[in-house]
């Protein structure tokens, strides 16, 4: 007898109480936007690279966790960009970048490391990549 069971249920489950997300992706219907939204998650969206970088620089603690779809930007190097770009500035919000060419699903120990998860992104996937990177809010830890 042979049992099968899949792990990725079509539909996640929520990780928190309202944490706020700022979704970057080029994508006009934003699936992955729905999808972190069912995660439990507040979302902002955003289309453009620049115009998303500015809002976290300008206001750090505008939202919890930023999540960049590199495929949909357009660009080859976004997630060298984003990288760079919040090293410079020093920046501790935790970034969540989903690329198909990432070789493996990265979940750093430090914080100022991005979380890096292959595209197609599963359900459970992303729910992980989102609590890897919500684990340090003070917030969470009272709970």
């Amino acid at each position: 007898m042979q049992a099968y069971h899949s792990f990725d249920f079509g539909g996640a489950v929520r990780i928190g109480h309202a944490f706020r997300v700022l979704c970057v992706t080029g994508t006009e219907a934003a699936p992955l936007a729905a999808r972190l939204g069912a995660l439990g998650g507040r979302i902002e969206t955003e289309a453009e690279l620049y115009a998303a970088l500015s809002v976290v620089i300008d206001d750090p603690g505008g939202c919890d966790v930023v999540v960049f779809d590199c495929d949909s930007l357009g660009a080859d190097n976004v997630a060298q960009v984003v990288t760079r770009t919040l090293r410079a500035v020093q920046s501790r919000l935790p970034v969540v970048l989903i690329s198909a060419g990432f070789p493996t699903h990265v979940f750093p120990d430090a914080r100022e490391e991005p979380i890096l998860l292959r595209a197609p992104v599963s359900d459970l996937s992303l729910r992980i990549g989102c609590e890897h990177a919500l684990r340090d809010l003070t917030r969470w830890a009272a709970a």
